[in-house]
């Protein structure tokens, strides 16, 4: 078993026709979700996953179930998957080379005539984006019982269309009740979309966890006047103030490494004037953590900073947390398998906390979880520049396998 590999110029063929639908002139993708090109798009993995040998399933929120049988169906499925939906502005590998890898497997194990004890299934999840219809990673989250599925239907796009007459309309609106279906094991094979493993040169990141983050929104209400005739002793200047705060945002961040985040990516100035001086600022607020002990000490900070502010200023300050997703740390089954498959292939390794949200989050909500990294050019992605190797992407879909067989186990 030890010397099991995928075929990757199949991995790549397959990568490469996916994102032939919703193809940019930039080489990327748009392929959003429920519209008719996202049809296509399951259309057609689908369509390869029957000629697998595989049973689908599709449940309520969309989910899509691939299963190939295993020797004891009583044994709930190892699973893997992503998504298939993208960014207006996406590349040919987040989500789909977490898909493909899934099927690449299964082919692999055809070819070989190899059997697995327990069930082997790949997923693909509903609007894990969140580019057309919020929440973000919808199907996985519904599945999991995060948001209700009434919630998820009754969500509209920017034309007033909404995820329930969608999924009729594009023939996805399954039967199975979301999170009726059991999972035994969950593994996720993604594109880092961030720089580390490229710039450590290392071929496959352990994923032991998913950072959790706060979002908020922060007003600061001064008041407009004239830039030349008000003094600056006498002003109520919005934006300097608002600057202060974002300055702290970027130090808190600093304070808690290595993975404290801290991003202000969001600002909105009023009355947005050469020469006036601005009445009030919106802004947003990004902090993340490895933990909830490290996140909510970064959360106390800020609000303290906040409250400082105003009151040395005398300026209105509000702060409202609008979003929090607690960290997610990985079984350590899971990891272990991932680890175990690393080392028996001989890839270069380390360890990479996700910065990013995916659907194994939810996943591991319900069944032990994992996730495998593979670089990504400069780190870019949710671009349609977005590029990564074909020798990395087989690499990862190598450890896929392996990890998968010891959690499957092969008979």
């Amino acid at each position: 078993m030890d010397a099991l590999r995928i075929n990757g110029e199949r991995l790549w063929a397959a990568l490469m026709e996916l994102a032939q639908i919703g193809a940019t002139a930039k080489g990327g993708v748009k392929r959003l979700a429920l519209t008719d090109l996202d049809k296509e798009g399951r259309d057609l993995v689908v369509g390869w996953g029957r000629e697998a040998g595989m049973s689908i399933t599709i449940d309520q929120i969309g989910n899509v179930f691939m299963r190939r049988d295993g020797t004891d169906n009583s044994l709930p499925p190892v699973m893997t998957g992503s998504h298939i939906d993208t960014q207006p502005t996406g590349g040919k590998f987040d989500g789909n080379y977490g898909v493909l890898a899934g099927l690449e497997v299964v082919r692999t194990l055809n070819d070989l005539q190899i059997k697995t004890l327990a069930p082997i299934e790949v997923a693909f999840w509903t609007n894990e984006e969140g580019s057309r219809f919020v929440p973000v990673m919808m199907g996985s989250g519904v599945f999991c019982g995060a948001f209700s599925l009434e919630t998820a239907y009754a969500a509209k796009d920017t034309e007033g269309k909404t995820v329930g007459e969608e999924l009729a309309r594009i023939g996805y609106k399954g039967e199975q009740v979301p999170g009726d279906h059991p999972i035994g094991a969950y593994f996720e094979t993604h594109i880092e979309q961030g720089p580390v493993l490229e710039d450590a040169d290392k071929v496959i990141g352990v994923v032991p966890a998913v950072m959790g983050l706060s979002w908020y929104d922060c007003v600061v209400t001064g008041m407009e006047a004239h830039a030349g005739p008000t003094p600056m002793g006498l002003r109520k200047d919005a934006l300097q103030v608002a600057t202060s705060i974002m300055q702290e945002v970027v130090a808190i961040a600093n304070r808690y490494p290595p993975y404290g985040r801290g991003t202000v990516g969001m600002v909105q100035v009023f009355p947005n004037s050469r020469n006036v001086i601005p009445g009030e600022v919106t802004f947003s607020i990004d902090l993340r953590n490895v933990n909830d002990e490290l996140l909510n000490t970064m959360h106390g900070e800020i609000t303290a900073f906040i409250d400082a502010t105003r009151e040395k200023s005398g300026l209105g300050i509000s702060l409202e947390r609008v979003s929090y997703y607690p960290p997610c740390p990985f079984h350590p089954d899971c990891v272990g398998a991932v680890r175990n498959a690393t080392e028996k292939l001989g890839y270069s390794v380390m360890d990479v906390v996700s910065g990013a949200g995916h659907d194994a989050i939810y996943a591991a909500r319900l069944a032990p979880a994992g996730m495998i990294f593979v670089p990504c050019k400069d780190g870019i992605s949710h671009n349609e520049i977005e590029d990564a190797k074909p020798e990395h992407l087989e690499a990862g879909c190598n450890v896929l396998l392996h990890a998968m067989l010891e959690r499957a186990v092969a008979v």
